[in-house]
């Protein structure tokens, strides 16, 4: 391995994002991007000054240079893409989810377990300001014992790729899972989960899901704890939102209703709003004003899921430096692939639950 992290990107539509992030960490390198579209592998390349280019995955991947390679392809190319890469002795960095099926999420984790290379499954939602902060409240106490979590991720999709038309709700959970279950620090054991309301049947006939919303209670392993989800992604009128709360016998948080207001904070039955700072302090010197903008050139060139999620909460260098650092500390990533497979089993098992009537489902033990 060089004295810098050799990273390839695939996928440049919200992958670009993350390519000067890479370039200007001080134990990173972007070594080759790839996509299949020659057109835009030759723009991105081209503004970015990356001279490596492959329109073929399984080609970069014979690339001995590449130490890590970070996957920004469509959902329904994550798994095999993964443990492809984990397999040809590669770190693993992939957006959300990691999978759409349990066997797939299995397969993931042993070709992390045969490699020894690490998997990070790239959870927004864990490195956000707004989780930074509650989990800085629970690591100092004052949240007391945790009590109860819920979290929704709201959005219409309507217009976004063809894949995506008529998604189960709870296949794409990991933005709303993911912050509680990182805050209790345990992992889901079993999910009932509710459908309710109907979407057009186009829409259905895609996936089988006739579901508009999807909403599930989980217990979680080893815990006396119990968190609520709820799903949304066609036909259900919601401003867009990523949120969760908190309910602890010292202190509670409460993401707000509206995206230009402040989150609560409650101290017994006293409410007040709080004003979340940023931590880019965190971050090396170079990547720090990524906590606050996007990487595009322009504000006519700003990925959709970027532009409509509100930047994501300043997570994009957080992950990426999480990645890098995992890698050269030798240590696993915060999501390793345990975390990952459950975070993303929790809502396929939750749609299982659903398309059964709210049948109890257990979620598989990856450990």
């Amino acid at each position: 391995m060089s004295s810098k992290i050799r990273v390839a990107i695939i996928g440049l539509g919200f992958g670009a994002e993350f390519i000067p992030i890479y370039q200007n960490h001080p134990h990173a390198d972007i070594y080759a991007i790839c996509q299949r579209t020659t057109d835009k592998l030759n723009q991105i390349g081209d503004h970015f000054g990356i001279p490596v280019r492959y329109s073929s995955f399984d080609d970069m991947l014979k690339d001995d240079n590449i130490d890590a390679v970070h996957i920004n392809s469509p959902i329904p190319n994550h798994a095999e893409q993964s443990i492809t890469a984990l397999l040809a002795g590669k770190h693993v960095a992939c957006t959300v989810p990691m999978a759409t099926t349990v066997e797939d999420c299995r397969r993931i984790v042993e070709a992390g377990q045969l490699s020894g290379k690490n998997y990070m499954m790239m959870e927004t939602c864990v490195y956000t300001r707004e989780f930074l902060y509650v989990k800085a409240l629970r690591d100092s106490g004052q949240l007391g014992r945790i009590q109860f979590l819920r979290g929704a991720h709201q959005q219409e999709m309507s217009g976004w790729p063809g894949y995506w038309e008529g998604l189960p709700p709870m296949h794409y959970a990991t933005h709303a899972v993911s912050p509680l279950l990182a805050l209790a620090g345990k992992e889901a054991e079993f999910v009932t989960c509710m459908g309710s309301g109907q979407i057009a049947d186009k829409l259905a006939a895609k996936y089988g899901s006739p579901f508009a919303v999807e909403s599930a209670i989980f217990r979680l392993r080893d815990s006396n704890l119990a968190m609520e989800v709820t799903r949304s992604l066609f036909e259900t009128s919601r401003e867009y939102v990523e949120s969760f709360d908190v309910y602890a016998d010292q202190m509670s948080f409460e993401w707000q209703q509206l995206e230009g207001e402040e989150p609560v904070i409650f101290t017994g039955e006293n409410a007040k709003r709080v004003e979340i700072p940023d931590y880019a302090h965190l971050l090396p010197e170079g990547i720090r004003k990524y906590t606050l903008e996007g990487v595009y050139d322009s504000a006519d060139n700003v990925h959709l899921s970027f532009k409509q999620g509100n930047g994501h909460g300043g997570s994009h260098p957080h992950l990426a430096h999480e990645f890098i650092m995992s890698i050269v500390e030798k240590r696993e990533s915060f999501p390793n692939v345990y975390t990952s497979a459950n975070w993303t089993c929790a809502g396929i098992c939750a749609h299982e639950s659903a398309m059964n009537n709210g049948e109890q489902v257990k979620l598989p033990v990856f450990r």
